[in-house]
């Protein structure tokens, strides 16, 4: 069975690495957003944007994507999926915060980018943002890689000077144990959400993890460079079994 992977065509280019580990494990062609034709009917789809609709369309036709379409839609959306955590009993910052220090950040944002932390002054709030408390550790944060509903790894970041603790944007990063209070926490998330393969960034307040945003195109540079672990390698072994055991659309429901 044969199947598309579809980045940006930015993205394509600054995850080159990534794109050629699907390519060299998974029987895929490399097809870009801006030249993506949704009438196609590839066995599956591995999408690696930030477009809903694109999963959704293939969806619609019955077709199999990573991730699926609803898990897309709510992680890129923060507003959206600050509100669904709170609703469903996991604990946030507060969001539409209206003290200092508040973090604003664009409900659409992606690794740290467009982020501001403002310490004083007046705040006109627009919409498209979310104003959040900033936790009592800031520029350090916890991320946690799954595949299906499987722990593979988490990494401690810290900032070098800067409240966001990105790895990209050149944080430092450290293998990191969960404890099982944390662990617990970690798959008590995972069951609200239907994903293939993610990460969940946690953020460090009065010494406990605090829920921050789900990344669905993850990325994993801080693994590569800092374990041996392989985790796109183990993403398309995930992928190959789905797809021979003929887990489709209606598994999931």
């Amino acid at each position: 069975m044969s199947g598309i992977l579809v980045y940006s065509e930015d993205e394509a280019r600054r995850n080159a690495f990534a794109v050629n580990k699907f390519l060299d494990n998974l029987d895929v062609s490399l097809v870009t957003e801006e030249k993506l034709d949704c009438s196609e009917n590839p066995d599956f789809v591995v999408n690696r944007t930030n477009n809903a609709e694109i999963a959704k369309r293939f969806e619609e036709k019955g077709i199999r994507v990573f991730n699926p379409s609803s898990l897309t839609a709510l992680a890129n959306d923060k507003q959206k999926c600050y509100e669904f955590m709170r609703d469903n009993g996991i604990k946030i910052l507060p969001v539409d915060y209206k003290g200092f220090p508040v973090i604003i950040k664009p409900v659409d944002g992606k690794g740290g980018r467009g982020v501001r932390l403002v310490e004083s002054g007046k705040i006109t709030f627009e919409k498209g943002f979310v104003y959040q408390k900033v936790a009592s550790e800031p520029g350090k944060d916890l991320r946690v890689w799954l595949i299906g509903k499987r722990i593979v790894a988490a990494m401690l970041r810290k900032s070098r000077g800067d409240f966001r603790a990105n790895f990209c944007l050149g944080g430092s990063a450290s293998p990191y144990t969960l404890s099982e209070k944390e662990k617990s926490l970690v798959m008590k998330i995972a069951g609200l959400i239907d994903y293939d393969y993610i990460g969940i960034d946690f953020v460090f307040d009065d010494s406990e993890i605090v829920f921050n945003e789900i990344e669905d195109a993850v990325g994993a540079r801080m693994l590569y460079a800092l374990t041996d672990i392989d985790i796109l390698e183990e993403y398309c072994e995930y992928i190959k079994t789905e797809i021979k055991l003929g887990r489709g659309l209606r598994d999931r429901i």
